[in-house]
């Protein structure tokens, strides 16, 4: 935005310096939605993130509850819409137009296909034939039995496989190495390859093949994933009647006509309100612990799986070895997921919503995701450097708490307040009772009345939207409903294949023409069968 390039100082401090030539190429289209916001003070961000993050019991969703799995899958999702396509492609076989779409958001799975298997580096993550994409297998393990003492293919991420450090042997062959970041959206990641993988087995069929076969397969995949973005995702995240508004009547405040809009042909851009504040809304909904399989489960022989264990078991954030330092990238062991720990996806998805009551969870029962509010489980005060690219440097505590970065990097950009927002879309702010008590979510006593003052006159936007869903049960309202539904609009119709542009494409990999939830992805996926969508049995 000409802003320059926002990043800590050798103080610790936000500044701004000029970019340089090869940044301001590969600048990504962002934007402001609203106005420029007030500075926070740091202590009065330390204090917010310290009473956000305390060790308080946190409720789990309700009414209806929402399936684990949907965490991981909006985390997904974030890595596709800001997914620089050119960050390693800046010679001359990049095109102006490769350029721009390469580093505007759409929601077109760039995460999973890169620039396709005709680029000299993004073609590593595909099959010999160029159509399907790679898979990877999983290291036989001893405990607790005989059963995971086995290499299972197709249950991990390809992986590099050699290189200088067990961090390089075990680097993901995928476009985005923020999808090894942990191992729930590592196996999600791994269900949408497999997803592909299987249209191009149907498309095949029709004697489609080479490039042909892979064009037609993408554009499939990409339009089953809108649809269940847009009909199974939103609606359990944002209030459903803001989601039939936007798409039914259109968008009213970003990039919409009367705004500044183009047409469908103008370049997307992202909105620092979306990507800083209204969608990191799913830290909230983080567990501090995981019914994973039958072996790590609260009853299981492997206990529970913690949110470091699942942080451990990947290879961005972690390196398959419990009990050693993840920030040191040096460390030796296996270098593919061990077998024990490939996931039971009916934990993390509910199947009988499918008509599937055969893929109930088996001991333990699944996961649901914690409410939306104003609570994080503690375990995000202490992040991993890996998911931060973190790893060799220095970093202090404060800066591992995920609520305390989420607050500084809305500093660093000046975000708008809760306030400001609520006045652009003409809807009733929040009291200054319901900033500082919320409705089950953080009471703000600890903060000092000059804090807490603060806080009320210019809430931070991410704490605003997160509050605000306290008193509509867990859903995103007015204000974050709004961003985040308009934004998933927007960044649909910019897609080179978009169901906003073909408002007559229906689903056919689902149950019908108008169904195709998550579920029914991984049902076709993993063809419908327990024994691969939960490998490990009961």
């Amino acid at each position: 935005m000409g802003e320059g390039v926002l990043e800590f100082d050798g103080n610790g401090d936000p500044a701004a310096r000029q970019p340089l030539a090869v940044e301001e190429l590969r600048r990504f289209r962002f934007s402001r939605l609203g106005p420029e916001g007030p500075r926070v003070p740091e202590d009065t961000r330390i204090a917010l993130a310290t009473a956000m993050s305390a060790d308080v019991p946190q409720p789990d969703s309700a009414e209806p509850a929402v399936p684990a799995g949907y965490t991981y899958l909006g985390q997904f999702v974030d890595h596709d819409l800001t997914m620089d396509r050119t960050e390693t492609q800046l010679g001359g076989d990049v095109n102006l137009d490769d350029l721009v779409q390469g580093r505007s958001p759409a929601l077109d799975l760039d995460s999973v296909y890169g620039r396709g298997p005709l680029d000299p580096v993004d073609r590593a993550c595909y099959a010999e034939d160029g159509v399907k994409l790679k898979v990877g297998k999983t290291s036989a393990t001893r405990f607790p039995d005989e059963r995971v003492n086995v290499e299972l293919e197709g249950f991990d991420l390809p992986r590099a496989g050699s290189g200088a450090t067990g961090a390089d042997r075990r680097r993901p062959l995928i476009p985005d190495a923020r999808n090894d970041e942990n191992l729930v959206v590592a196996q999600t990641h791994l269900a949408f390859i497999r997803f592909h993988n299987r249209v191009v087995e149907e498309l095949a069929l029709t004697g489609l093949t080479g490039q042909r076969l892979f064009r037609a397969a993408r554009a499939q995949v990409v339009r089953h994933y809108q649809w269940m973005l847009r009909h199974d995702h939103l609606p359990r995240i944002v209030d459903p009647a803001v989601v039939d508004d936007v798409f039914t009547n259109g968008r009213r405040f970003f990039e919409a006509p009367g705004r500044g809009y183009a047409g469908a042909s103008q370049p997307a851009t992202m909105p620092l309100e979306f990507s800083v504040a209204a969608y990191r809304l799913g830290h909230s909904m983080i567990r501090d612990a995981y019914e994973w399989n039958r072996v790590f489960r609260a009853a299981g022989p492997g206990g529970a799986a913690t949110l470091l264990l699942l942080f451990t078991f990947s290879g961005t954030s972690g390196n398959f070895q419990p009990g050693t330092d993840l920030d040191d990238p040096n460390v030796r062991g296996v270098d593919t997921l061990p077998t024990n720990w490939i996931a039971d996806f009916r934990r993390l998805y509910d199947f009988t919503e499918a008509g599937r009551p055969d893929l109930a969870p088996g001991a333990g029962g699944g996961n649901v995701t914690k409410l939306i509010d104003t609570l994080l489980v503690n375990p995000l005060t202490n992040l991993p450097a890996g998911t931060f690219d973190g790893r060799g440097k220095v970093v202090t505590p404060i800066q591992r708490n995920l609520a305390f970065r989420n607050l500084t990097r809305a500093d660093m950009v000046k975000l708008a307040s809760g306030q400001q927002m609520a006045a652009l879309f003409g809807v009733e702010p929040l009291t200054a009772d319901q900033v500082l008590r919320g409705n089950g979510g953080v009471v703000l006593d600890a903060l000092t009345e000059e804090q807490r003052r603060t806080v009320v006159e210019t809430t931070p936007l991410w704490f605003y939207i997160l509050r605000e869903a306290e008193f509509a049960k867990g859903l995103l309202g007015p204000v974050g409903g709004r961003i985040v539904a308009e934004v998933f609009h927007r960044s649909m119709e910019v897609s080179r294949h978009s169901i906003v542009r073909e408002p007559s494409w229906r689903p056919v990999f689902g149950p019908d023409a108008q169904t195709f939830r998550m579920t029914d992805l991984l049902l076709f996926a993993f063809e419908g069968k327990a024994d691969l969508l939960n490998p490990l049995g009961d």
